[in-house]
């Protein structure tokens, strides 16, 4: 459960807002404003402001043309609006529930009411009264629940086995209808609000936007303090009425069914599932509510032009332009926001981004909408600078101002709109579908701020040019309405935000410098990569085939048309025996990597476009270039790539760049938040060969154009080449692909020249390890491993994981109240099985958190010992049917058979073999695995703030390998 507040930018540079316009990211970064404030939001057609969302028939419903699922809307009685998809494929059923009312609308004395409700709605209702009874249902039918609150919207969602779908509707209705708000639980949830709120203390975009808060109108109600901590959510002793009454009356205020809109997606036919939510969703009384509209702007007119400076936590420097535009939700079927964003956020030759790079002053930039609020918004250019960038902010802005107007003067082209409309319409026909739970949340979000015909088609309708529309948004982006933000660690403020504690300072008449435009702008041609043959192949499904066999090389290939979309995924494997032997080869491997995608950013920036994904990444073997996309016109891109990586040339200032980056990266692991830092310590000590942040920033020290040049030449000098095509193709294009990449690249060696990542045996104990960690709160995470890699020992560790899950959350968070981060689960590294138990907390520290692991494990001793096989066997089908789970695209479906390469696992069914042991698992046996468990060794990895971190390396040296078998 988690409540969201506007960030700046929270999708950094590498993920540019421009760039994911027209692709399946899109999906999340659209579905609602609320979500997408920093990403390139939807726009509408004009004649469709006053278009209200709901009140739609199954008609109506725009889907793609290759959807095979069944939709059907509905508007209940009571006034709720409901979608519902039947997917005969899905393995799961799903639903989401979303609310026209978030943080904006909390009261002035109890900031942060909205979350709290929230977090109370799963505590226990009058037909469930337990506080873990939705929990629990959810839990022990192998599905996964959550919550989030954001300005103007709260969702609610889950999944579940399907049979289990109306006993989870049954208790899910029930928050909507007659939920208790347990005063016995009112202080444990307050405290655990506040332990949401202290982890998110040191995360710097909620810091930045802190300060940007300060400086908006206070009289627009998202610019509040939205999370809620025990200050703001503590009345006096007297108050009447008292906190769990005022609950009570936000909930009867702004809970009503007619500003409700519920998803469903499940395999069940569509009259079944019809049925099912008419029984359960009736009753939520309709209230005659409706979305709140915010009339206060976010930007008083009189404020701007405005400079803030915020001081960061993380060695970064970001440069942010906000410029006061309308709300672009309500043109969403033209889009003339996003395609100035597109225009903008262009990284190809000639564009502000190459221009900025290619003078050293910049590393990313990314353009869209941010904070909309239904009418008012903010048009945001966000820049990643270099060190020498935040001395040139002068130059930037300059630069900036430059590029639109370029816009203005030459880019108001019919055929611009075009190009970007034909992308967008090639992404909806081939639309794959994410997870049941991803698609419902998605859809419930789309049904609040769209009409309900348009759920699924709203992020990809571009309906026409309306130049009239695209010059208004045009004409706010100037100086005189700028408010310019500059975050970097050594700023000195002058102020301090009064919820995260970040120091700024504001310049309230600032004069922009002059300065002149850097380099030479301009637009990008008609993109050359836009995939003309669209038609399926005539293949059809087959498991995976060992293609091409040499001494060096192995080609894998399965055709796959199930996702009903003519792309293809390739994955190169370029496997050096000496990639991660030691740290500085390490850090050289990534250095690598990160050339070769920085060098080929422009080239390539038109082909991501126009739906070709390519990325290089480094790993324990080596590195591996990944590609995804149509068929047509693939080819060529992997052509252009190897082209690159074998004769590109290797130049100063790609080299320099890609190194700060990964400095940055690594010189920053420390500010991460600290349970995943916990999970890293973890695997940098019980994997090898694996190097922690500190030691590869210590060995990337002063490596320069001249070692990478050599290492290049040295790495590909002693390849093992494993590849893998999947999707929509012949084995004869796979044939012919393999075969040119084997010929480009000439591998030499067999694969047992490449070592293997192990995982490391605990048995002789270890001492408790730190990470590296700024943080202030204090953490434990106890790992349990199991005493082999065989099969048998994953099965009984993963469905004791799923045994354990439930009552350690509720023991633990919502009765002991020790912090926000709570959980326990199974959690494998690679195939050595282990159980994680993870504890974060604001106020009690590592020794005491520990007591408390050791005191619910010496229960659940007791829990497992009145096992019995009606008790364990949901638990253990939830497993088995986790396991078997289908892919949802073809990416996933592609990663899976990857991975199963990886574990050699050329058989590429142990995820069958492994539900077949999970179904044969007794009680008796889950009692000696545990009591295993429970002799064995346990890892530790403690942190309170201000401790040292550990040398992982030195105390783990003497480790042997788990041993793989019995």
């Amino acid at each position: 459960m988690t409540a969201t507040t506007h960030l700046a930018s929270p999708r950094r540079h590498r993920d540019r807002l421009a760039r994911l316009a027209f692709g399946s990211a899109l999906l999340m970064t659209l579905i609602a404003p609320a979500l997408a404030s920093a990403s390139t939001t939807a726009d509408a057609s004009p004649q469709a402001s006053s278009e209200a969302p709901a009140k739609a028939d199954a008609a109506t419903l725009k889907t793609s043309p290759n959807d095979s699922r069944d939709y059907r809307l509905l508007s209940l009685d009571n006034g709720l609006t409901v979608l519902l998809v039947s997917d005969s494929e899905a393995d799961k059923a799903a639903a989401s529930m979303n609310i026209d009312v978030g943080s904006a609308s909390d009261p002035e004395d109890l900031s942060g009411l909205a979350h709290l409700l929230e977090h109370m709605l799963f505590l226990g209702t009058d037909a469930y009264p337990a506080p873990d009874a939705y929990q629990s249902f959810i839990n022990q039918h192998g599905g996964n629940h959550n919550a989030f609150t954001a300005s103007q919207d709260t969702n609610y969602f889950f999944d579940i086995e399907p049979d289990a779908l109306p006993g989870a509707l049954d208790r899910f209705s029930q928050f909507f209808i007659a939920p208790r708000f347990n005063a016995d639980k009112l202080e444990s949830e307050r405290n655990v609000v506040h332990s949401e709120y202290q982890a998110r203390l040191r995360d710097d975009g909620r810091r930045e936007n802190d300060a940007l808060d300060q400086v908006l109108n206070p009289d627009n109600p998202t610019t509040g303090f939205s999370v809620g901590s025990r200050a703001t959510l503590t009345l006096p002793d007297n108050a009447q009425p008292p906190l769990r009454q005022r609950i009570i009356d936000f909930f009867k205020a702004h809970y009503g069914a007619g500003v409700m809109h519920l998803a469903v997606v499940a395999p069940q036919p569509l009259d079944d599932l019809e049925a099912l939510v008419r029984d359960r969703f009736a009753a939520i009384p309709n209230r005659g509510l409706s979305r709140a509209k915010v009339d206060q702007p976010l930007v008083r007119p009189d404020s701007l032009p405005l400079s803030l400076d915020v001081a960061s936590l993380r060695d970064e420097r970001q440069l942010r332009f906000y410029f006061p535009v309308p709300d672009p939700e309500p043109f969403y079927a033209t889009k003339p926001a996003s395609y100035i964003a597109n225009l903008l956020g262009h990284e190809g030759k000639g564009s502000l981004l190459e221009q900025l790079r290619e003078a050293g002053l910049a590393d990313g930039l990314s353009a869209g909408v941010s904070r909309g609020d239904g009418t008012h918004a903010l048009f945001s250019v966000g820049i990643s600078l270099t060190p020498k960038g935040a001395q040139q902010i002068p130059s930037i802005q300059a630069s900036l101002f430059a590029a639109i107007d370029e816009i203005r003067q030459q880019g108001l082209d019919p055929w611009r709109y075009q190009e970007q409309a034909r992308l967008a319409e090639q992404e909806f026909r081939f639309q794959q579908h994410g997870d049941p739970q991803h698609d419902a949340t998605r859809l419930a979000m789309n049904l609040a701020h769209y009409p309900s015909r348009d759920a699924q088609f709203a992020p990809y309708r571009m309906d026409g040019f309306d130049e009239a529309r695209i010059q208004e948004y045009l004409a706010a982006l100037t100086p005189d309405n700028l408010l310019r933000v500059y975050s970097a660690p050594d700023v000195k403020g002058t102020a301090t935000s009064p919820w995260f504690d970040a120091p700024y300072r504001v310049d309230r008449a600032p004069d922009w410098a002059s300065a002149s435009a850097i380099g030479k702008l301009s637009l990008p041609d008609p993109n050359p990569y836009i995939a003309k043959d669209l038609s399926l192949g005539d293949v059809q499904n087959a498991p995976p085939q060992h293609l091409l066999k040499t001494e060096s090389a192995d080609v894998w290939y399965q055709a796959n048309v199930d996702f009903d979309t003519p792309k293809v995924e390739w994955r190169f494997s370029l496997q050096h025996p000496a990639a991660a032997a030691n740290a500085r080869d390490a850090a050289l491997t990534r250095l690598l990597a990160g050339w070769l995608n920085d060098s080929l950013n422009e080239t390539l920036y038109p082909a991501r476009l126009a739906g070709h994904q390519f990325n290089a990444y480094a790993h324990a073997r080596g590195m591996t270039l990944a590609f995804s996309g149509w068929r047509d016109r693939q080819p060529r891109l992997i052509e252009r790539v190897l082209t690159q990586l074998t004769r590109g040339e290797v130049t100063d200032d790609s080299v320099a760049r890609v190194r700060h980056q990964l400095e940055r990266e690594w010189r920053n692991a420390p500010e991460a938040a600290l349970y995943q830092q916990a999970s890293r310590t973890l695997g940098e000590a019980l994997l090898r060969p694996q190097w922690p942040a500190a030691t590869l920033l210590d060995a990337i020290g002063d490596l320069d154009a001249d070692d990478l040049r050599d290492y290049r030449d040295s790495y590909l000098a002693e390849l093992h080449l494993e590849a893998m095509a999947v999707g929509d193709l012949s084995a004869e294009t796979a044939r012919a692909t393999g075969e040119s990449v084997i010929a480009t690249l000439a591998p030499t060696l067999p694969a047992e020249a490449i070592p293997d990542l192990e995982p490391l045996d605990i048995a002789r104990g270890l001492p408790n390890l730190q990470p590296n960690s700024t943080r202030q709160d204090s953490l434990v995470l106890r790992y349990l491993q199991g005493p082999t890699q065989s099969l048998d020992e994953q099965a009984r560790l993963a469905v004791l994981g799923q045994l354990i899950s439930t009552p350690f959350y509720t023991r633990l968070r919502t009765e002991q109240q020790l912090g926000y981060i709570v959980n326990a689960g199974y959690m494998p590294l690679l195939d050595a099985p282990g159980m994680s138990l993870m504890v974060q907390s604001p106020d009690t520290d590592s020794e005491m958190i520990g007591q408390r692991i050791t005191a619910f494990l010496d229960e659940f001793d007791q829990t497992l010992a009145e096992l019995d096989e009606a008790s364990l066997a949901p638990y253990r089908q939830a497993v088995h049917d986790r396991l078997l789970e289908r892919d949802t695209s073809l990416g996933a479906l592609a990663n899976r058979q990857w991975q199963a390469l990886a574990r050699d696992d050329v058989g590429f069914d142990q995820h069958e073999r492994l539900a077949e042991r999970v179904s044969a698992i007794t009680p008796e046996a889950l009692r000696e695995a545990w009591a295993e468990l429970r002799k064995a060794p346990a890892a530790n990895i403690t942190f309170d703030p201000g401790d040292a971190p550990s040398d992982l390396l030195a105390l783990t040296a003497d480790l042997k390998p788990l041993p793989i078998a019995d």
